[in-house]
């Protein structure tokens, strides 16, 4: 990975971390998330749960088309578990208790 794509995605984990305190939720970046050995994850959610930042410059377009006009979008994949997608606000909300 060149270092322009490693700041990209520090720059996204650490917006997102900002997001996430300033909108009430507990939130701390793993140091050197992905550059050393037993360091999965990139964001420690709650105090324990671990949250991965992907930040691509159109990779996702689909998605945000999928999800106008819905709260959640749920994907799967052959063989793979669903996921749910929602916008940051509404996740803040959920687990921030501000509903």
């Amino acid at each position: 990975m060149g270092r322009s794509q490693q700041q990209k995605g520090y720059r996204g984990e650490n917006n997102l971390r900002k997001l996430l305190v300033n909108g009430g939720v507990e939130c701390q970046r793993v140091p050197l998330s992905g550059a050393a050995p037993g360091r999965d994850g990139d964001l420690i959610i709650n105090g324990g749960d671990k949250g991965e930042v992907k930040i691509r410059g159109n990779g996702f377009k689909q998605i945000y088309e999928w999800i106008i006009g819905n709260k959640f979008l749920f994907v799967k994949a052959d063989r793979k578990d669903y996921l749910a997608v929602m916008r940051i606000d509404d996740f803040i909300k959920l687990l921030s208790g501000n509903n």
